[in-house]
């Protein structure tokens, strides 16, 4: 399953982006009875916000996100105009704001980056389980 939204970088975007993510997932539960986590219904629009609210920050122009379903993740993509690749901060508790990305890829299950001719795309995986890790332990 996948829902694509192209988003002009208007004030309302962030949140049209968040609700969005939200309505996706109950989509998701409904039609694919996938057993979605209060975790991932937490994360998947802190993590689009955090995300949709970087592009619109430092990239003109438009803003397109895509979110794809996997049996045990959703993937949120997000492309801007900015071939810049951005880079997490180093910690300094004294900074107030600029953690977007600290906190993507503190909750996220993985996150890359590809630059493309225009601009770039950075994509997100967050599981749906409660515990990421479930089902990637060895059994002893």
């Amino acid at each position: 399953m996948r829902a694509g939204l192209a988003l002009a970088g208007d004030d309302g975007c962030i949140a049209s982006a968040r609700h969005r993510a939200a309505a996706f997932l109950d989509e998701a539960d409904a039609a694919h009875r996938l057993p979605i986590s209060a975790r991932a219904r937490e994360l998947v629009p802190l993590v689009v916000s955090e995300l949709v609210t970087n592009a619109r920050k430092y990239a003109p122009g438009p803003v397109l996100m895509e979110l794809r379903l996997t049996a045990r993740a959703v993937d949120v993509v997000v492309w801007d105009s900015d071939p810049a690749v951005p880079t997490a901060r180093a910690v300094d508790p004294g900074r107030i704001g600029q953690h977007g990305l600290e906190i993507v890829k503190a909750v996220a299950e993985s996150l890359f980056v590809e630059q493309e001719p225009v601009g770039k795309r950075i994509t997100a995986r967050i599981a749906l389980s409660e515990h990421p890790c479930e089902g990637t332990r060895p059994t002893t």
